[in-house]
């Protein structure tokens, strides 16, 4: 049985795609070789994103426009990935660029049977109004009707539908997918395009879904594990906010070693969660690394309301340190809906 890496192999994923005929392929190509990449920018005449093809700590990706000013860029970023064996491998994907506003669908499967969870929208970008480098993610969002408000019913049914032919396709070449597959989206004018599929939970949106899970999360996995997923497995009608308490710099160079005070007990009062990432002990107080801190996640019946139990709970974590207010409020969601409106002519989804 051959590997079957939809997380580990970006170019598998979309080759697999495109021998299927699953809709949401963009264009691309793959390159491992420098000249022919060059020769080939030379009448190149799109924007392009640029990814390594394994994992980099969801840092790797690099698109025209963002990141890369222009072809020059795009070829020095090829260099660097064939010459420093970037995610992996000395070979690299180039896509279409595409537009639109990214959202999240984790699924549950047993290699036959998909149960999709809530969408979420994480938030790759440092700094408040999706500026900066790119991170693992700052936080996240989903709503209580488990849709996003730029987003319709037809759009999460498209995901869904990639989502259920990809794992129609890899049974059918018998490699079975069992577990969570995560597919990052991107809701466009001409409809959903796919981004990427993972092979696990999301972070930060596993802490968006994991807590609305209405039922014994053990005895699901069991389930998938077996082959005898139900369908009856549902998710809470409620909406989700995740922050994350980042270190000084993260995302280019982080400050570690930074003390953080932490009133769990006060934290609780307002009803949000604290949960811990990547933090160091030191002489009885906890330190920040390199990486996130911890993450402060609120659940409520409504979006605004879950996302002021988490700014009331972040008010008790005291610290050298960076958190993206803007993530889920009603003036960043508002920017959203109306750039997909924009883009979708006005029609709205």
């Amino acid at each position: 049985m051959r590997l079957r890496p939809l997380e580990t192999n970006k170019e598998f994923t979309r080759t697999l795609m495109r021998e299927r005929k699953i809709p949401g392929l963009v264009d691309f190509w793959a390159f491992d070789d420098l000249p022919t990449f060059e020769a080939w920018l030379r009448d190149c005449e799109i924007d392009l994103v640029v990814k390594p093809l394994g994992l980099t700590g969801g840092k790797g990706v690099k698109v025209m426009g963002d990141h890369l000013a222009g072809y020059p860029d795009v070829l020095e970023y090829g260099r660097e990935i064939l010459e420093g064996r970037i995610g992996g491998s000395p070979r690299f994907l180039v896509e279409e660029k595409v537009l639109g506003e990214e959202f999240s669908l984790q699924c549950l499967t047993d290699g036959k049977t998909v149960l999709p969870s809530p969408l979420a929208q994480d938030h790759k970008r440092a700094l408040e109004g999706d500026r900066g480098p790119n991170t693992g993610g700052m936080g996240s969002y989903s709503d209580a009707d488990h849709l996003l408000p730029f987003l319709s019913a037809k759009d999460r049914d498209a995901a869904l539908s990639i989502c259920k032919k990809v794992v129609d396709a890899m049974r059918k070449r018998g490699t079975p997918f069992k577990g969570c597959l995560y597919g990052g989206f991107m809701a466009t004018a001409d409809g959903v395009r796919v981004l990427e599929f993972n092979a696990r939970f999301a972070d930060p949106e596993s802490m968006n879904v994991l807590p609305l899970f209405a039922g014994d999360f053990a005895e699901a996995c069991a389930q998938i594990a077996s082959g005898g997923l139900k369908t009856t497995w549902s998710f809470h009608r409620k909406a989700t906010v995740c922050k994350y308490v980042v270190p000084i710099g993260y995302g280019t160079k982080a400050l570690a070693g930074e003390p953080l005070a932490v009133d769990e007990s006060a934290v609780a009062e307002t009803g949000a969660h604290v949960y811990y990432g990547s933090v160091n002990e030191k002489d009885g107080s906890i330190v920040t690394t390199t990486s996130r801190a911890l993450a402060v996640v609120g659940v409520a019946h409504a979006l605004e309301k879950a996302e002021a139990q988490v700014e009331a709970a972040l008010a008790h974590v005291k610290g050298n340190a960076y958190v993206r207010h803007d993530i889920g409020t009603a003036a960043a969601i508002r920017r959203k809906v109306e750039r997909m409106n924009r883009l979708r002519g006005g029609k709205g989804s």
